[in-house]
């Protein structure tokens, strides 16, 4: 029993592990003429307390794996701040570059329930007439459902993506028309750096949170020209965000065209020497992001947060009316085979958006690769001073298969012992 708890507890709060099975064995080598020597350490799963390696999932979803969501949502906050005030690799001079935080929203698809507010921040009564709360399940719901554009509300997440893409080619080129710049030009003295996250709203649209940062030439490296200002780039953003266009498909006769709603939010990022309670800060830019980084379609809907197999599993879900329409939609759509490109039947729970949730430009700062390879880095220096072993006089061989995931109940029930993760604690267990 103690191997036990100690076997679950060096997975750090995970609850939904890997299994493998395999052995690891490390040889002593000598350095003079190569040859293997003898066996330092031996490990087969099966000599294990659980029978197999447990290692962790890694699930950025905060509904499959609280532990693991809480180090990706971590590593993306020190991500976007390493890009907003240096760090991890990005020089600190990146504080003093024109920055800016924008919201993109989607385009309207009917009439749904709000909290539409007034003067001063005061709420103002629904359409329907109701003041609803703020934790109110009808909010983001359809006024009439049978009127609602299901199809387009399916396909604007399909297309979603592409359309950031766009927007990302029009923004270079009106910075550059700002600046009095050809396109070619206009790479020798600047480059716009990016970093998004993509969020749901509570009728199942996705919308982008991006911090949005102008540079020299070379990126971060470089200090951008001094006609980069953050009111430039401001301009820039709602030109481009306003000509960004995405042709559909036609369904049925219906062609589809896609782009961003009106409600365009763009706000500079000032220090933190320059929070007075009206500016927004570097901390608290990175900090909303990385909260969104962990979420997908079911904690703002209340629809799936894993794929579909068949449609007659709807039946069983107990999910909103709205997310099971949205999906159903999808599913549908994905039968088409003018739409297969689409794989809307693959991605119908996240109601078929199938883009990357965190995305960044090249040089807007590290990557969560490295910051998971300086982690594993240090994790293995600490295990051979531990160990008191010479890496440049040991050879590690290994083999491991997948055996399965999860937790037994017994062991799940011994997790549930264990202390929580740090930053999970009052988090729902999910086993």
């Amino acid at each position: 029993m103690p191997a036990l708890l100690r076997q679950l507890a060096g997975l750090g709060g995970c609850t939904h592990p890997i299994r493998l099975d395999g052995h690891r064995t490390e040889y002593t080598v000598d350095t003079r003429t190569g040859e293997i020597g003898n066996v330092l350490h031996h490990l087969v799963s099966s000599s294990l307390p659980a029978g197999h390696l447990l290692v962790r999932c890694n699930n950025r979803r905060i509904t499959r794996c609280a532990a693991c969501a809480e180090v990706y949502r971590r590593d993306t906050f020190h991500l976007i701040t390493s890009g907003l005030r240096g760090g991890k690799g990005v020089p600190e001079r990146v504080a003093a570059h024109p920055r800016v935080f924008a919201t993109f929203t989607p385009p309207g698809f009917g009439p749904v329930h709000n909290r539409p507010t007034g003067p001063a921040g005061s709420v103002r009564r629904c359409r329907c007439g109701a003041l609803h709360d703020q934790d109110d399940p009808a909010l983001g719901t359809p006024l009439d459902p049978d009127t609602y554009d299901y199809e387009a509300a399916v396909l604007w997440n399909a297309h979603a993506g592409p359309l950031w893409r766009r927007f990302s080619i029009y923004l270079r080129r009106e910075v550059a028309k700002r600046a009095g710049l050809t396109q070619r030009a206009f790479r020798e003295y600047a480059r716009v750096s990016f970093a998004k996250v993509a969020e749901y709203q509570k009728r199942g649209a996705v919308h982008f949170h991006a911090v949005i940062r102008l540079d020299g030439p070379e990126g971060g490296d470089t200090p951008p020209p001094a006609w980069a200002t953050a009111e430039l780039l401001t301009d820039a953003i709602r030109a481009a965000a306003t000509a960004a266009r995405v042709d559909g498909p036609v369904v049925d006769g219906r062609a589809h065209t896609f782009a961003f709603g009106r409600q365009l939010d763009v706000r500079t990022i000032r220090s933190a020497d320059f929070d007075g309670g009206q500016e927004l800060t570097e901390r608290a830019v990175a900090a909303y992001i990385a909260k969104y980084a962990t979420k997908g379609a079911e904690t703002a809907t209340g629809a799936l947060d894993r794929p579909l197999r068949f449609l007659a599993e709807l039946a069983q879900l107990d999910i909103s009316d709205h997310a099971r329409r949205l999906i159903r939609t999808a599913w549908t759509l994905g039968a088409r085979k003018d739409l297969e490109h689409l794989r809307l039947r693959a991605w119908a729970h996240m109601l078929g958006f199938r883009g990357h949730f965190s995305t960044k430009s090249r040089r807007y700062s590290t990557t969560l690769g490295a910051l998971r390879d300086a982690r594993a880095e240090w994790r293995r220096a600490q295990a051979l001073e531990a160990a008191e072993t010479d890496p440049d006089t040991t050879l590690v061989l290994a083999h491991w298969v997948y055996a399965g995931t999860g937790l037994t109940d017994a062991e799940a029930w011994l997790a549930e012992t264990l202390e929580p993760a740090p930053g999970t604690e009052g988090e729902p267990t999910h086993g």
